[in-house]
């Protein structure tokens, strides 16, 4: 991914942002999503600028799938940065409930300055994040039914979606919004590792082999239990084969079908099966809490 070969900033994001903007005077909370296996990569930076003066809480999704006391410090970190932050799973049972309660908990001073006006207040909040976080699955759990259009590729959602939940709370479901340039080509992978670029301009052999490169310093114990045939001394530029000859994946003539491994591989680390791992770890600070 080096030198940054792909269409990263679609035309419909654009669109997206300017829909943002429009709604966002009705907007009391924020809530924005971040893949909790890699919160650096998957939070776009945008977000400081694009939503500034509106209360908002980030919560680490698909906790379920990262290293628990990474977390941890994930957590530990926002909340020295100033911002409320929780992990979720947004497929889970709990969820409903859980962000729910941060809502409230979140929008309840501007609830009571309406209350001492006399007026129920209904809060609206804006569920944000880019592609494939789950945005929309968080917000069909918290409705209690499918109202958002969901999917594994990014892209899935694509207009404005307002959603009752109770008579005095709403969600605005929004498409993931990306930014239109990133310079980092470490969280250029991490991203396309968790499926938020389009896997269809990607060379998928390359990005798999990357992922087992990394996932081999990060959760070697995990990774060498799903695919017995790896092991620590398979050279770099051969994992690929060594996933392909431990699932028996060989074409005629002995080949090994790469192709077919870098798939496994991508799917099986995306839905949590090789390891729970967190590709990012927080940022350093410094004595007074900057970050270096």
């Amino acid at each position: 991914m080096e030198g940054n070969p792909i269409n990263w900033y679609p035309g419909h994001m654009a669109k997206a942002r300017r829909m943002l903007e429009d709604n966002l005077k009705l907007i009391d909370v924020v809530i924005e999503l971040v893949d909790a296996r890699a919160p650096l990569a998957s939070r776009n930076p945008d977000f400081d600028a694009l939503f500034r003066g509106k209360t908002r809480v980030l919560l680490l999704n698909k906790s379920d799938l990262a290293d628990p006391a990474t977390n941890r410090r994930w957590i530990a970190y926002y909340k020295r940065q100033g911002i409320e932050a929780a992990e979720i799973t947004a497929s889970a049972q709990n969820a409903r409930a859980q962000t729910i309660r941060l809502i409230e908990r979140a929008a309840a001073e501007r609830v009571k300055q309406f209350e001492q006006k006399g007026v129920k207040k209904t809060i609206r909040a804006l569920i944000a994040g880019i592609p494939n976080v789950g945005k929309s699955t968080l917000i069909n759990r918290v409705a209690g039914e499918k109202r958002a259009q969901t999917g594994d590729r990014p892209g899935v959602t694509k207009g404005k979606q307002w959603v009752k939940i109770t008579p005095h709370l709403e969600l605005l479901d929004s498409p993931g919004l990306l930014w239109p340039k990133l310079g980092d080509d470490t969280l250029a992978r991490h991203l396309a590792f968790l499926g938020s670029i389009n896997d269809e301009i990607l060379n998928l052999e390359e990005l798999a082999e990357r992922l087992l490169s990394e996932l081999r310093t990060l959760a070697p114990a995990a990774l060498f239990e799903r695919y017995k045939k790896l092991d620590a001394d398979v050279p770099e530029g051969a994992l690929l084969e060594g996933v392909a000859k431990s699932r028996g994946f060989i074409l005629k003539g002995g080949v090994y079908d790469v192709e077919r491994a870098a798939r496994i591989v991508l799917d099986e680390f995306r839905a949590g099966r090789i390891a729970k791992v967190t590709l990012e770890q927080p940022p350093q600070e410094d004595e007074h809490g900057e970050t270096e």
